[in-house]
């Protein structure tokens, strides 16, 4: 199991900008992969990015694919989620998520640790 710790959610408006931020508590060198996932209410959990610790490979969901980009920081086992020109169905809880093992792209189950979300609100 990996402890993970997000920050940086909050209130923007629409057209803005947030970085997301996902603290590890285990050393980067034994997970496999970290991603991000979202929540709106009423609504499942759904894929939003993710990245291959060694090789560095990401994969996004389509239809964020050219708004959000996710990175990695080797020096503080973290991984970042910046998001560009959000829009107000942007709003929901993100999640940060990891997993030692390869996985399937995008399906949150197969990931074993979780941490506890951070609302992310874009205003019309």
């Amino acid at each position: 199991q990996v402890q993970l710790v997000e920050s940086g959610g909050g209130l923007v408006q629409a057209g803005g900008s947030l970085r997301l931020s996902c603290a590890a508590s285990r050393r980067t060198f034994s997970i496999y992969v970290m991603g991000w996932f979202r929540q709106a209410p009423g609504k499942e959990r759904e894929f939003v990015a993710s990245i291959n610790w060694s090789g560095g490979n990401t994969y996004y969901a389509d239809s964020l694919k050219g708004r959000f980009t996710i990175s990695r920081g080797y020096a503080k086992d973290t991984v970042y989620l910046q998001m560009s020109s959000l829009k107000p169905e942007d709003t929901a809880v993100y999640y940060c998520a990891a997993d030692t093992r390869r996985l399937r792209v995008g399906v949150p189950t197969d990931f074993g640790s979780w941490g506890q979300g951070t609302q992310v609100t874009v205003s019309s």
